[in-house]
């Protein structure tokens, strides 16, 4: 959850004193927020100090991550002052942006806007810099997806150029430095730079960097690490550029979005901005920002039946109001336009959500649950827990190991081929030890023995959870399996010990060894991780006489041992319990 920092003196100005330390508390309880700590209640407070408020704030309400906002939605939710209109203010030449094909190597998105004749002061840079950090870390993801430029307008002419170029060529002074770099230099100085080192390997190994020029090829930025000391902002900067790349659109909208709102109220035509053209290499011109309310609709029932309460149409309007929400009725359906500061707000829960705030979470009636229900476990879940219990009894640790793991560990490492049709792949793994869901739960304890080597032999554990496989006919396009997978490590592999524990799970679940009818067997089979002439299928037979492959028992390759540091023999079986419900 973000935490944000706020004037004591300021916040309190603007709400012309009404409010003690013990009240605003209270106000943020109700808002939905929390008063984490009043530095003027410090036993070390200094005296003549500015007191700040500590104050914690829901990880997906961006709106709330400065003075300008959280002031302005405290207000609304007051009633002292109505939800602002926003507005695109057009103009016959507007600025333009045309982007570079060769972007598409490195960050291939750009969206912009002006906000014209700004009036700041030393708190309002402030917080103007502060909401660029506070979303860099949080929406923008450390400035992997987004990243923020901002620049003086009257110090650079358009029309602007975003375009990728190899570093070499890209020279600039940097913000608060003296002496020109170029793209590589930049690199070697920032290495020691706290702040700047953080973001350098988001473009340190690309062949080309991506760079924002104005018409006469003055470097303003170079995203996402630095603006250029050129078109630095200053207190008395009245127009301000702001230029946004990114790798993901709904981001980069989102994060342009919340900066125009918040500090558009200082404009002298308050909450008015000025859109810019954004021409692509494809020939598509996009015209930033879009300001204009999303609309949703929903229906009183399903809002008081979520809140709990019982209100009319017109009354959730007013009640919706104050968390500037604009809602009319009509024909029993309820139009809610939701603002360009509220991304947070995608289905109609959320609506219910912001309804149960306005309406109070301590004013909900109390009421009795009158419908008469009996808890029990999933079936899945029972069968589940039958086997852990029988293993755990038997003797065997079990382990919780993560559902996400590496493609080699899921494939190569077993000596495995990945065939395309079985593993789901992340689109975009933050680390190459998440980069496919499981499609086997014995990779993950190779894993937790390897870490644990030094305990005593044998080590005996096991895990029964869940793998994930693709299955074109699911509307999600993959599925959850239920598996239970065993492991035995020693001086020596033992296959008898692995086999009792397997057939004591079947006593256990009255799945007797049988061919001919009803029950389950072991049936000769060649697989990659076992050494060979050691393995085998474990097949079962159900009540229709089908015959169904469960899963593999054996002793592992040697080549497995070794790709997951292991040196004891090891022998284990997986097997899918799901048939047996």
């Amino acid at each position: 959850m973000p935490t944000i920092n706020i004037d004591k003196k300021d916040l309190f100005d603007y709400f012309d004193n009404q409010f003690d330390t013990e009240q605003f508390r209270e106000l943020c309880f109700e808002f939905g927020i929390e008063l984490e700590e009043d530095s003027s209640e410090d036993d070390g407070f200094i005296e003549g100090e500015r007191a700040q408020l500590k104050i914690d704030i829901p990880a997906n309400r961006y709106d709330l991550l400065c003075f300008e906002g959280l002031s302005r939605a405290l207000g609304v939710f007051l009633g002292r002052e109505d939800p602002p209109k926003y507005r695109v203010v057009p103009t016959k030449s507007p600025q333009r942006i045309t982007v570079a094909k060769e972007c598409a190597q490195v960050r291939p998105l750009v969206v912009g806007a002006i906000l014209r004749n700004v009036r700041l002061n030393a708190d309002r840079y402030q917080s103007f810099i502060d909401l660029q950090d506070k979303l860099h870390n949080n929406l923008c993801r450390k400035r992997t997806l987004v990243s923020i430029g901002t620049h003086d307008l009257d110090t650079v002419s358009g029309p602007f150029t975003y375009e990728a170029q190899e570093p070499e060529n890209i020279n600039f002074v940097p913000l608060n430095q003296t002496e020109e770099m170029d793209g590589r230099q930049l690199i070697d100085f920032y290495e020691s730079d706290m702040h700047i080192k953080r973001f350098l390997h988001i473009i340190r190994d690309s062949p080309v960097f991506p760079v924002i020029y104005d018409s006469r090829r003055t470097v303003m930025s170079l995203p996402p690490l630095i603006n250029s000391e050129h078109s630095k902002i200053k207190l008395d900067t009245s127009n301000i550029f702001i230029e946004i790349t990114a790798t993901d659109m709904t981001k980069v909208n989102i994060v342009l979005n919340i900066m125009l709102t918040m500090f558009s109220g200082y404009c002298d035509e308050p909450f008015t901005v000025e859109p810019v053209e954004v021409v692509y290499p494809d020939g598509t011109t996009m015209l930033y920002p879009d300001l204009a309310p999303r609309e949703m609709k929903t229906t009183a029932k399903y809002l008081n039946g979520i809140v709990g309460i019982e209100k009319t149409d017109e009354e959730i309007a007013r009640l919706l109001r104050k968390m500037a929400l604009e809602a009319s009725a009509k024909s029993g359906e309820i139009t809610v336009k939701i603002p360009p500061t509220r991304p947070d707000i995608l289905q109609e829960c959320d609506i219910a959500e912001d309804l149960a705030i306005a309406f109070g979470y301590n004013r909900i009636p109390r009421v009795q649950n009158n419908e008469a229900t009996v808890g029990a476990p999933l079936p899945l879940n029972k069968l589940s827990d039958i086997v852990r219990r029988e293993m755990a009894m038997a003797g065997w640790t079990e382990a919780l190991t993560l559902s996400l793991c590496s493609h080699d560990e899921n494939f190569k490492y077993l000596r495995r081929a990945d065939n395309g049709r079985e593993a789901v792949l992340l689109a975009n793994p933050q680390t190459i030890e998440n980069q496919v869901c499981r499609t086997l739960l014995m990779q993950g304890l190779l894993k937790t023995v390897r870490e644990n080597k030094r305990h005593p032999n044998p080590i005996r554990v096991f895990e029964v959870s869940d793998v994930v496989l693709k299955n074109a006919e699911m509307e999600r396009g993959a599925m959850n399996q239920r598996h239970a997978c065993a492991l035995y490590s020693s001086d020596e592999a033992r296959f008898e010990v692995i086999q009792g524990l397997l057939d004591a799970i079947m006593l256990a679940l009255n799945v007797p060894r049988s061919k001919l009818e009803r029950g389950y067997y072991l049936e000769e089979a060649e697989h990659p991780m076992y050494l060979p002439g050691r393995s085998a299928s474990v097949v079962y037979t159900d009540e229709q006489n089908r015959r169904l492959v469960l899963g593999s028992i054996g002793i592992m390759h040697p080549e497995v041992l070794v790709n997951f540091e292991l040196k004891n023999p090891i022998s284990c079986f997986e097997i899918n319990i799901e048939p047996f419900l």
